[in-house]
């Protein structure tokens, strides 16, 4: 009977020992994520335009969906002074409601798809959103990539036995520094440039670090990238380990391409020089994709 009592005394005070301890993390300001890779396919007719719009929450919570009061894409060639040779324009629209996925407004009284044939080198793409009052103004020059020469599965490993190696062999193309982002399926990414192959054939192995099964298929693709969009890219895979991808949740730290400019007289003046607070999260590529699909042995 002691012990029964000396075991209940022991349970109720370590029962009563456990305190409830209040995290209070730092209040911030929301800011909009513009989730806005399109990727261009050269043997479709129009571009898959599809721009994410999200918004972040509290460090606990997903970031929600977000529908913008306006949305528009515009495209051509620049001269000097920012002038353009010509323009055009795409206006999205909210996919279904609610889903916060912007594509080319199918209500308009007009085809506001964007073809293909409009992706060449030299194109400029302006993205520009209102959101709650502010404007937002991102850029980029379309970016063209080379396709990928062979894929096949090798057998050797990294880290792990169970490790699978893809290998990949594409072409640089030799008038130009280029600049490229491998996406290998499941949210995994590469980027490489062609700093010490510039011209030549290259070849390199990626190894996958989960099991990937007999039978599976994996499709890999190769994307052309600016500068800036390969930089922007090699900085989030240097912060994003085991997240799902690097679309699913932006890194805060790293900086894209859209900037809140509202009420900026000066629209040549658009990365913020001055307002190093006034952003939004993400980014807005416009690139060519190539793609080779292969079946795990």
């Amino acid at each position: 009977m002691k012990k029964e009592i000396i075991y209940l005394l022991a349970l109720i005070l370590c029962v009563s020992c456990e305190d409830v301890i209040d995290v209070e993390l730092p209040e911030t300001e929301p800011k909009l994520i513009v989730e806005g890779l399109l990727r261009v396919d050269k043997s479709e007719e129009f571009i898959n335009v599809e721009i994410k719009m999200k918004e972040t929450s509290s460090y606990f919570d997903e970031n929600q969906p977000v529908q913008v009061e306006s949305a528009v894409i515009t495209y051509g060639r620049p001269l000097n002074d920012g002038l353009f040779e010509t323009l055009a324009f795409s206006s999205l629209a909210e996919k279904e409601p609610g889903t916060g996925i912007y594509i080319p407004d199918p209500d308009y009284s007009s085809d506001q798809r964007i073809r293909t044939s409009a992706a060449q080198p030299g194109i400029v793409f302006i993205l520009e959103i209102t959101y709650q009052g502010k404007y937002y103004y991102a850029q980029t020059e379309y970016a063209p990539t080379v396709p990928l020469d062979n894929l096949e599965q090798g057998d050797g490993t990294l880290f792990e036995d169970d490790d699978t190696e893809m290998i990949v062999t594409f072409t640089d193309d030799p008038e130009e520094d280029n600049f490229y982002v491998f996406d290998f399926d499941f949210g995994e990414f590469l980027t490489v440039e062609d700093q010490f192959f510039q011209g030549q054939q290259f070849s390199f192995s990626y190894f996958y670090n989960d099991n990937l099964n007999p039978g599976q298929e994996v499709t890999v693709s190769i994307l052309g990238a600016t500068e800036e969009f390969y930089n922007y890219m090699d900085l989030v895979l240097e912060q994003t380990t085991d997240t799902g991808g690097i679309f699913q949740t932006p890194i805060a730290t790293v900086r894209g391409n859209v900037f809140d400019v509202t009420g900026l007289d000066n629209i040549n003046i658009y990365d913020n020089v001055e307002r190093p607070n006034d952003y939004a999260l993400g980014y807005f590529a416009v690139v060519q994709e190539y793609s080779q699909t292969i079946t795990i042995q």
